[in-house]
């Protein structure tokens, strides 16, 4: 069989070394199918009745697998200010932090309240570009008579 271009730069290059090559094929190589495969199997896992059981005891409410955040200001206010301001989070905006609080969370009015929290970020007002000067009006440049008459 032929090599293509890129099989024969890196011939060329492994040539130099003592070097075995081997083929597994894709249903041989059982450890590299199983790694591919690890997500499809974290996702389909289940959150068990015990544990359900468990946090229904202790007074916490759960809406579909999400906590149930209480009408609590304060609480909520914790929340938005860790998912905004982390380290992790580098301050995203409203849509991007709504849908990753909303992955563990619920409250009624949450999308607003995340809205209005982000808003209201001196950082996100200042990045924003209806904030920020037009940076002036873009105008043609003259064509020159010769070439490089102006550079």
């Amino acid at each position: 069989r032929e090599l293509n271009m890129r099989q024969r730069h890196w011939l060329k290059l492994l040539k130099d070394y003592d070097t075995n090559i081997q083929y597994h094929p894709g249903k041989a190589n059982v450890v590299a199918d199983a790694l591919s495969r690890k997500s499809g199997m974290i996702a389909g896992l289940k959150v068990e009745e015990e544990i359900i059981r468990d946090l229904e005891r202790l007074g916490i409410e759960l809406y579909d697998t999400r906590l149930v955040v209480p009408n609590d200001v304060s609480l909520r206010d914790a929340l938005l200010t860790e998912a905004h301001s982390s380290p992790f989070s580098v301050h995203p905006g409203s849509i991007k932090m709504y849908h990753d609080l909303k992955q563990y969370f619920w409250w009624s009015g949450m999308k607003r309240d995340v809205a209005t929290f982000v808003s209201k970020c001196l950082i996100y007002q200042q990045v924003k570009i209806e904030h920020q000067r037009a940076s002036g009006l873009l105008q043609q440049l003259d064509i020159p008579v010769w070439k490089w008459d102006e550079i």
